[in-house]
């Protein structure tokens, strides 16, 4: 049995698996799970061969699997399935997705989304879009078609849409109903007093002896009265203690106006919107689990269908402030350039930032329905963009801090290089000289004496290192293993920034020193690359490039 033969067969289809570079301990198991020979025998050759494997070019490696014959056997990749609904029957499901149209959608709102939309399309249910705009304060005309577009961006339709505003007569309805019941009541204590009683289980004298009825709410002034829930003072539940239902809010409503002054707090409209718009499985996140029981007390007051409520853990990423909360006060405050800073988690940051709709969908499934709490690492969804791009992106040079090199004996001539080395993306020219950039890391390992090859080119050997410049000679175009392989622009080349984010927090601080900026050459063909079109720049990484005045790019990740 030939044991190099079966090592380079398992040397080249591991390299082409993971982009070019075989890994020695996965080769040597699966030579030693074929074979039945002393491990000591084995080992060097399969060594040998890993690391002439390794000193190929992707293209190369895979010339040689197709002269070999070696069939790549490609995994069918399954569908991530979520679990089945609990009482659910095919073409009866409804799902919805509330977001408050109070600013752009963030990652976390992506997974409630998904998991809406896919419930909905697994079942051949309807999955309704229903913006919660009960707090004119917040709302802004322009995140409502800004929140639509960020779906349609992910690849999610919705069978239905509305506004919750739309039907505050119908909750007016109910208000009334709850209080002409002795449900509910008019109470005029401030919210100092209001959360004092709720903390001592203490009710206040307007739940027994309130004289004020609906009409005579609807008249008083913003923070005279709030309309709340006869609920349990003495409940271990804190939400059960008589919850704020209704409250008066003056400012004007981007859709509506002036029209409504008087407007249900999530408590209310959460729990009637379910009902009436036939929601037949509402999730939300775990954080509103010790409201459940005001949600269906409130519904069995009212008599209205109840559906099946499940919650989830919310998403949470470290060092990265997946909530509004968390993020309007860094856009209020300056420290980030906007909503599309490619250092936040909104759609729109990573979006800019060249991650696809298609990771952040496979990564927020992920994580599942459970509600274990979790706090994952931003890694695991680059992981997932970089196998995504692989496949997709165009590749070019970029030299960062770049250092000039001059080749004695070097040929001139015009060169063409493939966009992707095993996908068929075209082939972009290059013309060469004697005068080349290679990045500034790279120029500061090299000695003299040292050869090294410019990437798909040919090889250099290192004459003298003269302050920031090398002078070299050429040294042949056949591969030596073991050289290192580095990135270069030659005389045609554009100056370039990308902007290099990382997490915007450390140990729960803002760090300010979150965006960097690199500054570098870039091949002239560069220019033909579309706005926003995601490429790799080869040993640097995958970059988003955006077009304006000057072109610039954005680290997605290495």
């Amino acid at each position: 049995m030939d044991i190099e033969k079966i090592a380079r067969k398992y040397a080249l289809l591991n390299a082409i698996k993971y982009r070019g570079k075989a890994n020695f301990k996965a080769v040597i198991g699966k030579v030693m799970g074929e074979i039945k020979k002393d491990a000591k025998e084995v080992i060097p050759i399969v060594k040998k061969v890993v690391e002439e494997i390794n000193s190929l070019s992707l293209e190369e490696q895979e010339k040689e699997i197709e002269k070999l014959g070696i069939r790549i056997e490609e995994k069918k990749k399954e569908r991530r399935k979520l679990p089945p609904l609990p009482h659910a029957k095919k073409g009866e499901v409804v799902t919805r997705f509330p977001p408050e149209p109070n600013g752009y959608l963030h990652i976390g709102h992506a997974k409630a989304a998904f998991i809406d939309y896919e419930y909905a399309r697994i079942y051949d249910g309807i999955f309704i879009l229903r913006f919660d705009d009960t707090n004119p304060v917040n709302e802004r005309k322009e995140f409502y078609d800004a929140q639509k577009e960020d779906l349609k961006w992910l690849g999610i339709d919705w069978d239905k849409e509305y506004r919750t505003s739309d039907n505050l007569p119908k909750h007016y309805e109910f208000a009334k109903q709850l209080l002409e019941e002795g449900n509910a009541y008019i109470c005029t204590c401030s919210e100092e007093e209001i959360r004092k009683n709720r903390r001592e289980m203490k009710e206040c004298k307007c739940r027994n002896e309130s004289p004020y009825e609906w009409d005579d709410f609807i008249k008083m002034k913003e923070g005279q009265a709030v309309m709340r829930l006869k609920g349990d003072m003495s409940s271990p539940n804190t939400a059960m203690r008589d919850p704020v239902l209704f409250r008066i809010i003056e400012h004007p409503h981007p859709i509506h106006g002036t029209r409504f002054r008087v407007w249900p707090t999530y408590d209310f409209y959460g729990a009637v919107e379910d009902s009436i718009s036939g929601v037949t499985h509402p999730f939300r996140s775990k954080e509103y689990e010790l409201r459940d029981e005001v949600y269906f007390y409130l519904l069995d007051l009212l008599g209205l269908r109840k559906p099946h409520l499940m919650e989830f853990s919310r998403l949470e990423i470290r060092g990265m402030p997946v909530s509004k909360r968390k993020i309007k006060p860094l856009i209020e405050e300056g420290k980030v350039m906007g909503w599309d800073d490619p250092r936040l988690p909104t759609l729109r940051g990573l979006r800019r930032r060249g991650i696809t709709a298609e990771a952040i969908k496979e990564f927020v499934l992920a994580q599942g329905i459970s509600k274990s709490e979790s706090i994952v690492a931003f890694e695991n969804l680059e992981a997932i963009n970089r196998k995504i791009l692989d496949a997709k992106a165009k590749r070019y040079f970029f030299v960062p801090e770049p250092v000039k090199v001059t080749v004695k004996n070097a040929i001139e001539k015009e060169i063409e290089l493939k966009c992707h080395p095993s996908i068929d993306m075209g082939k972009r020219k290059l013309r060469v000289g004697k005068i080349f950039y290679i990045p500034r890391e790279d120029a500061i390992k090299l000695k003299e004496g040292q050869t090294f090859r410019l990437k798909d080119l040919y090889n250099v050997k290192v004459l003298e290192k003269k302050g920031n410049e090398i002078f070299g000679e050429f040294a042949g175009e056949k591969l030596i293993a073991g050289v290192e392989k580095i990135q270069w622009v030659g005389l045609d080349y554009i100056e370039m920034e990308i902007m290099v984010p990382s997490l915007p927090f450390k140990n729960g601080e803002f760090d300010e020193n979150s965006l960097k900026i690199i500054k570098g050459y870039a091949e002239k063909n560069i220019e033909e690359v579309k706005h926003g079109e995601v490429i790799q720049f080869e040993r640097f990484g995958f970059v988003r490039i955006e077009k304006g005045k000057d072109i610039i790019g954005i680290l997605a990740h290495r």
